[in-house]
């Protein structure tokens, strides 16, 4: 295949494992999240578990996926993004060491002070890598403080408390009241009583709030320079990021929405998702919340990624050295074999994902747990 179609390939197969990463386990985050915020009971927090028990570990495939993808597609951003966002992954790798051990032990022994304590952890599971995630996004858009030397070596010169500014900080409340929102939706389907009355008022206030949020977002990017390449290399040849010459521009992050008009669908379709959930939130429509609700994270991924497009990883020290998909990616050959190994394993993934949803699905109540005192969660 050609290599300029390849490369453009690879970033929207990119793209669609990080949305489908967080579409699924992106509920199970916000479930998480929402633990101690609207599970009022030991047997009401057993149902928000068991909920997505049977599927959280199946869900993070797409996380790990999506990883190895950029690891094999675009192997200098996967070394730049883990030496500038070091300490950021590793606060997002230890915070979700909390999901496994809080599911496997958390029922193990009847004791109000063990489980109150997991279940704080299972919160901070779901709540910190949620914020993280998007305190990384804002910070993309800023640009990252690194640059290369003539062996592609990067030397990054920012610090981790520099990653928590304003506007990264806001993208990251996007992140996690988003994830939240969309969790809440989830449990509008899986659940009944209090607890689903409760999921269904936070998910309507949440949707509102991140509306609000993700409108104030686009208007600072409207008024924050941008990164727009000047000159570059033959795109559909090798080249490197030293190869081309990047200048900042105002309201540059908005110049593809007016070179390519039909990616204005992407901040549609997020206010249209979020809306739709809020309407749906307020009929009781728990399926349809839930659709809705993913229609808004997929717009609101979407419209970061197409703002960014093409870079990946902007340069705040050194534009020229930005690194976008054009001059980052793997040989030709590696992009070929991976795609057709791709065709045939992606389909599977979603296959058995399906079939799990399907045999586990039907919603929970607190009777249920209560005649079920030895169940998993």
């Amino acid at each position: 295949m050609d290599y300029e179609l390849l490369k453009i390939i690879w970033w929207v197969l990119i793209g669609v494992l990080l949305i489908g990463f967080a579409v699924t386990d992106g509920f199970d985050m916000g479930v998480g999240a929402l633990l101690r915020v609207i599970g009022k009971t030991d047997t009401e927090r057993r149902v928000m578990m068991n909920t997505i028990g049977p599927h959280w570990d199946g869900n993070q495939v797409w996380f790990i996926t999506a990883g190895g993808a950029i690891f094999a597609a675009w192997p200098v951003v996967y070394a730049v993004a883990f030496s500038g966002f070091y300490w950021a992954l590793l606060l997002v790798l230890f915070a979700m060491f909390f999901r496994p051990v809080g599911f496997e032990y958390r029922s193990k022994i009847q004791d109000t002070r063990w489980r109150s304590a997991w279940d704080w952890c299972l919160t901070i599971g779901g709540a910190v890598p949620a914020l993280v995630f998007g305190v990384a996004f804002g910070n993309l858009l800023l640009g990252v403080p690194f640059g290369l030397d003539e062996f592609m070596r990067s030397t990054y010169t920012g610090s981790f408390w520099a990653l928590l500014n304003p506007f990264g900080l806001l993208c990251g409340l996007v992140s996690l009241l988003m994830l939240a929102m969309h969790g809440g939706t989830y449990l509008q389907m899986r659940t009944a009583g209090d607890l689903h009355e409760r999921a269904r008022r936070i998910s309507l206030l949440l949707a509102v709030v991140v509306a609000v949020l993700f409108a104030a977002g686009g208007v600072w990017v409207s008024m924050m320079d941008g990164y727009v390449i000047q000159t570059s290399a033959d795109l559909a040849g090798v080249v490197t990021p030293l190869d081309k010459t990047v200048v900042l521009k105002e309201a540059g992050w908005l110049d593809n929405y007016g070179n390519y008009p039909w990616m204005l669908i992407a901040p549609v379709l997020g206010f249209a998702g979020l809306i739709l959930t809020i309407l749906t939130s307020m009929a009781n429509k728990g399926s349809l919340a839930f659709i809705s609700s993913s229609l808004a994270v997929t717009g609101i991924i979407l419209t970061a990624g197409f703002s960014l497009f093409p870079f990946l990883m902007p340069s705040s020290s050194t534009p020229d050295h930005s690194l976008t998909m054009w001059d980052v990616t793997s040989s030709q050959m590696t992009l070929n074999i991976m795609f057709w190994v791709a065709m045939v394993f992606v389909p599977i993934v979603l296959s058995y994902t399906i079939w799990g949803y399907y045999k586990m699905w039907g919603r929970l109540t607190t009777d249920f747990i209560e005649e079920n005192q030895y169940s998993t969660y």
